[in-house]
């Protein structure tokens, strides 16, 4: 049986494989929740389900807060960049490309968090680290240039396109948690993202081009439901605790098992496949990254 103090030793590894499992599967659940209702619609009752979830224990996670003058700037960054701006590309990318190559594409994100950290913070990259991010951007644009449209990605190009972004913004996002969490609860700055992403996407809603639901599915309802209450809950939960307790390079490693989780889901649930030359520029990309993670 494991000592308590080899389980709290490997806790956060084993939250950031739960994260990496979870985040996989949001790109499934908002590929179905997309079929029954407008991708505004679906970001607004995410983030309004995460909220609620949060006023259940909103006392407790307000005990934990710390504020310091000036905590509002990087507060409002990072919620900018995740949920606001993030959750805007992921929507389109989903929109237009399929979940297995939207999962593919997380992997640029250690690449993007090595680029941030050399130039804002002044780590010192290796050679090696710069050829391996050199091969992943080819391997990504490999993998869209090999890209056909289907009826679930009509435009995998745009869609990728639209991922890519959504990945910088998650490098805002991880490089400014980072800073947070020394001060802040991991659940306290989650209940802060859901909230702030409430209020941001509620006014979206009613934009011209927004079609709001006449009725709710049972199918797309639930995914709503998962996306708010275990993907934005649980997810981001689970991986804000883990950057507590772990150096942002490493966590962003786990980044690296979002695109083999995202593919073989996709292909369980929604019957996608890659092709050989995609399946090569998937290997490219990845083998990219583990060697500028080295």
């Amino acid at each position: 049986m494991l000592s308590p103090a080899v389980i709290a030793r490997n806790l956060p590894t084993f939250s950031l494989l739960m994260a990496m499992l979870l985040w996989s599967s949001s790109f499934i659940a908002l590929k179905i929740a997309f079929r029954d209702f407008d991708p505004m619609v679906v970001i607004f009752g995410r983030m309004l389900v995460a909220s609620l979830c949060f006023l259940l224990v909103g006392k407790r996670i307000a005990r934990s807060l710390d504020y310091r003058p000036g905590d509002y700037k990087p507060i409002l960054f990072m919620a900018f960049c995740e949920p606001c701006l993030y959750f805007i590309f992921e929507a389109k990318a989903i929109e237009n490309t399929s979940a297995s190559q939207a999962g593919l594409l997380t992997a640029m994100l250690p690449i993007l968090v090595m680029i941030a950290a050399a130039l804002l913070l002044k780590e010192v990259n290796t050679k090696k680290s710069w050829i391996g991010a050199i091969l992943a951007v080819v391997g990504v644009c490999w993998l869209t240039a090999e890209s056909t449209p289907t009826t679930d990605a009509p435009n995998p190009v745009l869609g990728n396109f639209y991922e890519f972004l959504a990945m910088v913004c998650a490098t805002g996002y991880t490089i400014s948690l980072k800073q947070l969490t020394s001060r802040y609860s991991p659940f306290l700055l989650t209940a802060v993202q859901a909230l702030i992403g409430s209020i941001f996407f509620f006014p979206l809603m009613f934009l011209p081009g927004t079609t709001l639901p006449t009725h709710f599915p049972l199918v797309g309802s639930l995914a709503v439901l998962y996306l708010g209450a275990v993907i934005t809950l649980g997810a981001y939960g689970l991986y804000n605790f883990s950057l507590k307790h772990v150096p942002a390079s490493r966590a962003a490693i786990f980044v690296n098992l979002i695109p083999v989780f995202s593919v073989a889901l996709g292909w369980l649930v929604l019957g996608e496949t890659l092709s050989a030359t995609q399946c090569v520029a998937a290997v490219v990309v990845m083998s990219g990254v583990y060697l500028s993670q080295r």
